[in-house]
C-alpha cells in the first residue's frame, strides 16, 4: 500500500480545469496535500478545498496574484512553507513534489472582454509568460535545493541510492500550453493566445532539457475546452469546437486533468518532455 508523501500545487484551482486537476491529483495514493491557488474566488478555491478534504486528502489555500510579480515571488515562498513534509528521503521537510502552471489570465469574460487588443495581450504576456516563467525558474531552484538536501542526506545515512525509490524521489512539472498554437488559428483570439501559449510551450520545452532527469518537466495542450467561455459561446464557435474534434464534442475540464494527473504520476517516470494534446483528434476534414 503506497503511504501518502507527495505535495501537489495547482495553480488557478478555483474552477474548471485547475479544479478538476486538484481532484484527480487527490486521487493518487501517493499524494497528501494539495495546495490550491487562487486569485480572487475565493469561494471557488474553498470549495475546492472541501472536494480535496472528501477525498481524504490535505487541502491548503495559497492566494497570489500573477500579474504581480512580488505576489508570485511571496506565492512559491508560502507554498514551500506551507506544503512542507518529510518523506523519508531527505531527513528534513521538503516543498511541493509537483507542481501544475495551470492559471492563466482570463480576457474573454468579465471586465477584460471589454478591453482592446493591445490591452488584453499586455496582460496576457504579463500574466501568462513572464511571470509564470518567473514562478517556474523560482520553484525548479527550490525544488532543486530540496534534491540536493535528499542527496546529501543519503550519504551521510550511507543508504544505497536503491534504498530509496525513483518514484518516491519523482519531481514533476506541468504547464498548460494550446493545441493550435504551434499551427496558428486566425482572428484577436488566435493573434493573442498563439503567441502567448506558444511562449509557454517553448519555455517548458527548454526547461525540461535543463532539469532532467531530477525534475520531469510536460506540457499538457487543451484544444476546445467547455469551461466559463463555452458555456455561453455562440451557436457558431459551439459548432465549429464540436465539428473540428473527431469525437465530435467539446472537451471537458476533466479530460485535460486526466493527462496532467498522468503527467504529474509520480509512476510515469519515463515521460518528461513531452506535449500532449487533448483535443479529441484534429479533424482534418473540417
Amino acid at each position: 500500500m503506497t503511504h501518502p508523501h507527495r505535495r501537489a500545487v495547482v495553480t488557478g484551482a478555483s474552477s474548471g480545469i485547475g479544479q478538476q486537476i486538484s481532484l484527480h491529483l487527490a486521487q493518487q495514493p501517493s499524494v497528501a496535500q494539495i495546495g490550491i491557488h487562487y486569485r480572487n474566488n475565493r469561494a471557488g478555491a474553498e470549495e475546492t478545498a472541501a472536494m480535496v478534504r472528501s477525498l481524504g486528502k490535505e487541502a491548503v489555500l495559497l492566494q497570489a496574484d500573477f500579474a504581480s510579480e512580488e505576489s508570485c515571488h511571496k506565492f512559491v515562498d508560502q507554498a514551500w512553507q506551507e506544503l512542507a513534509g518529510d518523506d523519508g528521503s531527505s531527513g528534513s521537510p521538503d516543498g511541493p513534489n509537483v507542481w501544475i502552471n495551470n492559471a492563466g489570465a482570463d480576457v474573454l469574460t468579465g471586465e477584460a472582454a471589454g478591453w482592446s487588443f493591445d490591452e488584453k495581450l499586455r496582460y496576457l504576456m504579463r500574466v501568462d509568460v513572464t511571470n509564470t516563467i518567473a514562478i517556474s525558474r523560482r520553484v525548479a531552484a527550490k525544488m532543486r535545493a530540496d534534491i540536493k538536501q535528499s542527496q546529501r542526506h543519503r550519504r551521510s545515512e550511507s543508504l544505497d541510492s536503491e534504498d530509496v525509490s525513483q518514484s518516491r524521489n519523482d519531481r514533476s512539472m506541468v504547464f498548460i500550453g494550446w493545441d493550435q498554437a504551434p499551427h496558428g488559428m486566425e482572428g484577436d483570439a488566435g493573434q493573442m493566445f498563439g503567441p502567448v501559449k506558444a511562449a509557454v510551450m517553448a519555455f517548458a520545452a527548454s526547461l525540461a532539457q535543463e532539469l532532467a532527469p531530477e525534475i520531469r518537466v510536460n506540457t499538457v495542450c487543451p484544444g476546445w475546452i467547455q469551461t466559463a467561455w463555452g458555456d455561453s459561446t455562440s451557436e457558431y464557435w459551439d459548432r465549429r469546437a464540436k465539428d473540428q474534434s473527431l469525437m465530435q464534442r467539446w472537451g471537458k475540464p476533466e479530460d485535460v486533468a486526466k493527462a496532467v494527473a498522468f503527467c504529474a504520476d509520480e509512476a510515469n517516470t519515463f515521460c518528461c518532455g513531452q506535449v500532449i494534446n487533448v483535443n479529441g483528434g484534429w479533424n482534418r476534414r473540417y
